[in-house]
């Protein structure tokens, strides 16, 4: 986890906004990061591998530093940081509590 977590980091993402591109949920993807989810499975790091926008031998490729690979996925990071940051926005907007209706 700490290779996913330099190349986030290299590309500028939070962890909300990086559990976003990979489809994972914030808080799970949180705990991973931080050790508490020692073994993910194959579907989690399959999404960990589209989140950083590589394929899975790519993440697992050590002999490459994460910010080389942050510098050919640039036009990538762009996209789904992005998207990220849109959604991201919608969903403050969305939880924002309704204006209560005055009684007529």
């Amino acid at each position: 986890m700490a290779r996913v977590k330099q190349i986030r980091l290299a590309r500028g993402l939070t962890q909300e906004q990086f559990a976003e591109c990979a489809d994972l949920d914030p808080k799970y993807y949180q705990h991973a990061e931080a050790g508490r989810k020692p073994n993910p499975g194959l579907e989690t790091l399959l999404k960990l591998s589209k989140g950083c926008g590589l394929t899975l031998s790519e993440l697992f490729d050590f002999e490459r530093e994460p910010n080389a690979l942050s510098e050919e996925q640039a036009g990538y990071d762009k996209q789904t940081s992005t998207k990220a940051k849109t959604k991201e926005s919608n969903s403050r907007v969305s939880k924002k509590a309704p204006k209560s209706k005055r009684p007529q």
